[in-house]
């Protein structure tokens, strides 16, 4: 890959362009909070992956990821305490207060390990 560059005045600056993104989908919840917290605690990072054209990758593997592990872990807490489609037609507010607080619980166990770590 041949550097070029263009002249400004009296400077020379690099012709620079990011590489075609491949997926034009919009990124998710969990993706857009690691590009956050990856701009503001680990700059350099953020910069490295960014100018490799790797930063998009990054973040929507990150996003799947952490998509799959609140998934995976709110249906095993349901299981554990045995909510079901039972309890759903019987008593939809419980139901969907107690999967509210399994999302929640699995969120903030996201968050922990898998974005902000």
């Amino acid at each position: 890959m041949e550097l070029t560059y263009t002249k400004i005045g009296d400077y020379y600056y690099p012709d620079l362009c990011l590489p075609p993104v491949d997926d034009d989908r919009p990124l998710g919840k969990y993706g857009t909070l690691r590009k956050t917290y990856l701009k503001q605690h680990h700059p350099m990072m953020y910069d490295r992956l960014l100018l490799a054209g790797k930063l998009d990758v990054y973040l929507r593997k990150i996003d799947a990821l952490a998509a799959e592990q609140v998934d995976r872990i709110v249906a095993g807490l349901a299981a554990k305490e045995g909510v079901d489609e039972q309890l759903k037609a019987a008593d939809q507010l419980r139901w969907v207060g107690l999967m509210n607080s399994f999302k929640a619980a699995a969120e903030e166990q996201i968050l922990r390990e898998i974005v902000y770590a």
